[in-house]
C-alpha cells in the first residue's frame, strides 16, 4: 500500500488540430463550456473536471512524450437517458459508430455508445445500468 490516495480526476489533456472546432464540437454535442485560463490557454469544463486543449505543434510543457491528435479514448457518464443522447447526436449529425451496448464502467455495468470528435478521438457516452 502507498501513502497516496487519489480522490478524483481533475483534468486531462487532448492535443488537437483546431481548438475552435474542438470547442464548438464539445459545447454543441456534449454541453461542455469553453473556458480560458492561465494567460490564454483553453479548456472544456464540465462538472468538477476539465479537458485542457493543447494545439498540435505548440503543446505546453511539460507534456506527454508523443502528444498527437486522435489518440484519446474517453468515457463520459451522461445525466440523461442514453436514448436522449442518441436523439441529440442524430440531431447534431454525429455518427454513432457502435452501441448502445453493455460495457463495464468504473463502478459497474454501463450502457454505452461510441462516436468520434473532430480529431478522431473515440468518445464513449454512457449511463450506469
Amino acid at each position: 500500500m502507498t501513502g497516496i490516495t487519489i480522490d478524483r480526476l481533475d483534468h486531462l489533456v487532448l492535443t488537437v488540430v483546431d481548438i475552435d472546432a474542438t470547442c464548438d464540437f464539445y459545447a454543441r454535442v456534449l454541453g461542455m463550456e469553453r473556458v480560458t485560463f492561465s494567460s490564454g490557454r483553453t479548456a472544456l469544463a464540465f462538472g468538477r473536471q476539465k479537458i485542457n486543449l493543447h494545439p498540435v505543434g505548440n503543446e505546453y510543457d511539460p507534456k506527454a512524450v508523443t502528444p498527437m491528435p486522435g489518440s484519446g479514448d474517453l468515457c463520459f457518464i451522461a445525466s440523461v437517458p442514453i436514448e436522449d443522447v442518441i436523439a441529440h447526436l442524430n440531431a447534431e449529425g454525429v455518427e454513432v459508430i457502435e452501441g448502445p451496448g453493455l460495457k463495464t464502467g468504473a463502478t459497474g455495468p454501463i450502457n454505452s455508445l461510441y462516436f468520434r470528435d473532430p480529431d478522431g478521438n473515440l468518445i464513449e457516452v454512457s449511463n450506469y445500468a
